[in-house]
């Protein structure tokens, strides 16, 4: 095994694993104990109707994952089985799951899976760069769309009174981090499409000032994973990108339906036209949440689900109703992934000559 693969590996500690579920559990707990009637929750009734959204949430997450596998699928050609890319989306997010969405989840991961699943290492890198490429996509257009529709004022309430600075934080904060996606996946559009020696060069050179210096040879593999993808792209046509645009897009709406099916569960006389609000503050919360120092967003997910919706929820309920959309859309990859890491381990990389990391 190559020192890098060893060295990724070696990161999946059981510290690692246990970081994001103690941070965002004792914030929920927190929140649980400050802020939940708990006599509110004992008038809670489960009825057919609640049954019924529940499993339109479980299906959502369902689609998520489904979606994601079709797209593996399609853009290593169908070399993937259906096992294998359920296996592959399933460690993806458990390394996503772990690492802070600011430094681009489990990026590098991803591409010792597929580079282990058979997939030769250039088409990796190119199918990895690709879709984390397409991922910014849907929030480049996702975010203006549901900010025109919806309006400021809606997206907005709860959190931006408008009278004073910090009262405009979260509006500061989700533009702020947006232009930050925006400009970073135009330069990688620019590096992937246009010219990629040219984008390497200019990482190499900026990252040789004496106070950037020590990264400079993860630019210096970071700009020869760009052209290595960007040659894999040009011999692709449009055929070969929108059906991953597509799975792109559905993954991602069925992810923040699963909030609006959640708060129908609870709420079954919520007036149905809320429900583009409902998924515009979603698409805001994902945003700012990837601004969050902790993996998966762990703890800020938590906190902000109150603010941004707790005007849909009945006095009391946020917390538990914030617990239990992690238990649905977090929790599970980081459980699933511990299962599977170490078979997955066992099979594509001891078994194939690759030291025990």
């Amino acid at each position: 095994m190559r020192p890098d693969e060893t060295r990724i590996l070696r990161s999946f500690s059981m510290g690692r694993v246990l970081l994001p579920v103690v941070i965002g559990l004792s914030i929920t707990g927190l929140l649980l104990w400050r802020n939940t009637d708990w006599k509110a929750l004992e008038r809670v009734e489960w009825t057919w109707s609640t049954t019924g959204w529940m499993l339109l949430a479980a299906f959502s997450l369902f689609v998520r994952d489904y979606a994601y596998m079709v797209r593996i699928r399609h853009l290593t050609d169908q070399q993937l089985t259906w096992w294998r890319s359920f296996v592959v989306i399933m460690l993806w997010e458990f390394a996503s799951a772990l690492a802070p969405g600011l430094i681009g989840g489990g990026f590098l991961f991803a591409i010792l899976i597929l580079t282990r699943e058979g997939v030769e290492a250039g088409k990796s890198i190119t199918i990895i760069t690709f879709t984390s490429f397409l991922d910014g996509i849907f929030l480049a257009v996702m975010a203006p769309v549901v900010y025109f529709l919806v309006g400021r004022e809606a997206l907005f309430a709860g959190v931006d009174t408008g009278t004073g600075p910090w009262d405009t934080g979260f509006f500061v904060w989700f533009w702020t981090v947006y232009f930050g996606i925006l400009g970073y996946k135009l330069f990688v559009g620019y590096a992937l499409f246009v010219n990629p020696t040219f984008v390497k060069r200019a990482l190499v050179g900026i990252f040789s000032a004496p106070l950037l210096r020590r990264w400079r040879r993860g630019m210096v593999t970071t700009g020869d994973q760009l052209i290595t993808a960007a040659n894999g792209l040009k011999k692709r046509g449009w055929s070969y990108w929108w059906p991953a645009l597509i799975a792109t897009f559905l993954s991602w709406m069925a992810r923040y339906s699963i909030v609006n099916c959640i708060l129908h569960a609870f709420h079954p006389h919520m007036d149905f036209r809320n429900d583009a609000v409902i998924y515009g503050k979603q698409v805001i919360m994902g945003i700012i949440v990837l601004l969050s120092p902790t993996p998966g967003g762990s703890g800020l997910a938590e906190f902000i689900f109150n603010d941004f919706l707790g005007m849909f929820i009945a006095t009391g309920l946020a917390p538990a109703l914030a617990l239990l959309w992690r238990l649905m859309s977090y929790y599970p990859y980081i459980l699933v992934g511990v299962i599977l890491l170490p078979r997955w381990i066992r099979s594509r990389v001891i078994s194939s000559g690759g030291e025990q990391p």
